[in-house]
């Protein structure tokens, strides 16, 4: 299989990870765009003998890193970003946020992240164990999960208190989550696509987005239906069956950047 397309198998999910990295949508496709210039440019950027999807995930991190600004603490691209960062992202550093990230939102099993952050993967088991310190010094939230099956539902319910928030509702229907909100505003939503009566979890959402604004972390069997490659996209997605860690990265992430989500619209 060729670069091209190597890194168009890979690209929605590289774009996911940037932007995660970043706090900024534009910012975060700006360094993929950097990423494919340099494989076109300098194909021998590449480090080999490692997966082709690590390889690029490598390069990209080269590249992020090599900006001296994102290796402060707290530094985020975008203004809406920053008065969040300022709060929240000055409690975890760079390089313990990228081991995170990279394990737990990109699947990455402990030798290969370590391989892409060219470290030992003793130093890596540190660098995660330094961001869920950091991390669960964070203030707690409370949690609206619109899921119509009940044992995800009662698992993420699990997760999310077990980071320190209040789950304030589960709605399974359109209906049902617009009726949670109606007597206290939560400060993140999880969010499936397809729910219980036939009714859409995007629509839910989008319609919870007109009273007030919160992260959304979109949590689904169909990723394809929202990475569409058009803009809004939403910056937080999880692919079913997901792993815990997994929900707590991106819960974190998205409180994290305080990235106030979006309408969305489905491919």
């Amino acid at each position: 299989m060729g670069i091209a397309q190597q890194v168009e198998m890979h690209l929605p999910y590289m774009r996911r990870f940037a932007r995660a990295l970043c706090g900024n949508q534009a910012s975060g496709d700006a360094y993929v765009a950097t990423v494919i210039e340099t494989l076109i440019s300098a194909p021998d950027s590449v480090v080999v003998g490692i997966r082709p999807k690590a390889a690029l995930y490598n390069l990209l991190l080269k590249l992020w890193n090599s900006v001296s600004v994102n290796m402060e603490a707290g530094a985020v691209d975008g203004n809406a970003a920053a008065a969040a960062a300022d709060r929240s992202l000055d409690s975890i550093t760079p390089k313990a946020r990228q081991a995170f990230l990279l394990v737990a939102m990109e699947d990455f099993d402990t030798r290969e992240a370590a391989q892409i952050l060219e470290i030992s993967e003793i130093e890596l088991s540190q660098l995660i164990d330094e961001a869920g310190r950091q991390m669960a010094e964070q203030v707690a939230t409370d949690v609206l999960i619109i899921e119509d099956e009940p044992l995800i539902a009662i698992d993420l319910a699990h997760i999310m208190t077990s980071l320190g928030h209040k789950v304030v509702s589960t709605a399974r229907t359109h209906g049902e989550a617009l009726a949670a909100v109606q007597h206290g505003r939560p400060g993140l939503v999880l969010a499936d696509i397809n729910l219980a009566d036939g009714s859409s979890g995007i629509d839910a959402v989008n319609d919870l987005l007109k009273t007030f604004h919160a992260p959304v972390i979109f949590i689904t069997s169909y990723p394809e239906r929202l990475l569409t490659g058009e803009r809004p996209e939403p910056t937080f997605l999880i692919t079913k069956p997901f792993q815990h860690e997994m929900i707590k990265a991106i819960a974190s992430q998205a409180l994290f950047f305080d990235r106030k989500a979006k309408p969305y619209t489905a491919a």
